[in-house]
């Protein structure tokens, strides 16, 4: 039997080394390099450990929630679609090895048997498409660098719902702290009113009105520990976990009244349309598009490719050995008005994603105006609750002072403390508004990443954010 020929054997060796490659693991086998786009990965899953900072909690929020791990997945997959749009660039090669086994019996003839032996490449290398190839491999990319962008800002509204959940907890911390002093001074009030009620210089009315206030205040402070308990679990939800699963956080450090944050507005609307990854994403989507329009308009153009098969053929003992190469021009001449209606929705598609571009710019507009709104109003009120804390602490310690001296009423003392608890729940919700604000505005912006943890944990003061003084 003979050999086959040193051009197929070789062919088969190439053919058998590529099986090999695409047999081997995806992650190891990146010809293209595709991945090598992609920014960052998804770390593993941790749990948490001791009481958690702000950095703690956002690092674990952006290891543990799924939405990172999905958006990184969505960014996988469209690499792997420009690696698919790389492959028309080279040949492809396709492989048939045969062998059967033929008997013949003929009457009056002895019985023949004979093997069959077959093996043959076809090989097609696409060389000429007026550019169908180019476009569509430029729409890839595109949306692959759609898909980056997309996971920045996936990672950028985590950040922040991690923040506020955060802030959440605190604030909540600090209501529960403020219904419990409210609930102590309602009952030094009632202590008060029994106190003169038996000496004979207060009314039952007296009595009845300082209970009424306390049970109200034991009433706020049980809905506040179970909004504290449900905040807890908002937390938990943040960072990947289940929501009944305890959690321990550092306390923060004492908040002083902010200074005025000044900064030019229209310079942080530019800024965030320079930085803002989902308009980025917009922006590749949008060229993506138009890039399919220009594939889909040349896919009716000719093509021109290069075809070879080399075989072999044993046939019981008789060796052929064939082999052909040529040139082959394809032509699309008519298919239904198909491809006039293609290049009319490739259009379409491409003035949608213009338009949703628009939007979404006009939208960035409208986030950083109000994001710069709030925290211009939670800063004003910072300063502001700090100064009705002060004066009604104050106010409420007169009120108590001449109740008990027996010249002031109880419902002077009442309204009193009523402001001095509403002073209190006013100033924790100006330091979480304040908080968030600082959050809220620098996601706005785009800028939202862990450069800014030091300056939201009140390390730092907050930076221009690309604006000027």
């Amino acid at each position: 039997m003979l050999r086959p020929s040193t051009t197929v054997s070789a062919a088969l060796t190439v053919s058998i080394a590529l099986l090999a490659a695409i047999a081997s693991p995806a992650a190891a086998f990146d010809p293209f390099d595709t991945q090598a786009a992609i920014r960052t990965g998804a770390c593993t899953p941790r749990q948490p450990a001791g009481a958690l900072g702000l950095a703690e909690v956002v690092d674990l929020a952006l290891c543990n929630n799924p939405q990172t791990r999905e958006a990184w997945a969505s960014a996988r997959v469209q690499a792997g679609l420009v690696g698919v749009a790389q492959a028309p660039y080279l040949p492809a090669i396709n492989g048939n090895v045969g062998s059967s086994r033929n008997r013949t019996r003929v009457e009056d003839l002895p019985e023949t048997k004979r093997t069959l032996n077959s093996a043959s490449l076809a090989i097609s290398w696409l060389l000429y498409d007026f550019g169908v190839r180019e476009a569509t491999l430029e729409s890839a990319r595109e949306l692959l660098a759609a898909a980056v962008s997309t996971q920045d800002s996936t990672a950028q509204s985590v950040f922040l719902a991690a923040l506020q959940a955060f802030f959440q907890v605190h604030a909540f911390e600090a209501a529960l702290n403020a219904a419990e002093l409210s609930e102590k001074a309602a009952q030094e009030s009632l202590a008060a009113a029994e106190a003169r009620y038996r000496a004979g210089n207060a009314t039952p009315a007296d009595r009845l009105q300082a209970q009424t206030a306390r049970s109200q205040a034991t009433l706020t402070r049980i809905r506040v520990a179970g909004e504290l308990r449900t905040a807890h679990g908002t937390l938990a939800n943040a960072i990947g976990l289940d929501a009944n699963r305890p959690l321990e956080l550092r306390p923060l450090g004492a908040v002083t009244a902010p200074p005025d944050f000044d900064r030019n507005v229209e310079a942080l609307i530019a800024e965030a349309r320079q930085r803002r990854p989902d308009l980025a994403a917009a922006e590749a989507q949008l060229r993506a598009a138009r890039a399919s329009v220009d594939a889909t308009k040349a896919a009716h153009l000719p093509s021109i490719s290069l075809g070879a098969t080399p075989s072999w053929q044993d046939n019981g003992g008789l060796t052929t050995n064939a082999s052909s190469i040529g040139v082959s021009v394809s032509i699309p001449l008519f298919s239904g008005f198909g491809q006039t209606y293609k290049v009319r929705t490739a259009e379409a598609q491409a003035d949608l994603r213009a338009a949703q571009r628009d939007r979404l710019q006009l939208q960035i507009a409208l986030d950083v105006w109000r994001s710069y709104q709030s925290l211009q109003t939670a800063t004003q009120s910072m300063r502001t609750t700090t100064d009705l804390l002060a004066s009604a602490e104050q106010s409420e310690r007169v009120a108590l002072g001449r109740y008990r001296a027996g010249v002031g009423n109880i419902l002077d003392l009442l309204s009193a403390q009523s402001a001095l608890a509403a002073a209190r729940q006013q100033r924790v919700l100006s330091v979480y508004d304040w908080n968030v604000s600082r959050a809220t505005l620098a996601q706005s912006v785009g800028v939202l990443d862990s450069a800014i943890l030091p300056v939201l944990a009140g390390e730092q003061s907050l930076p221009p954010l690309g604006g000027k003084p």
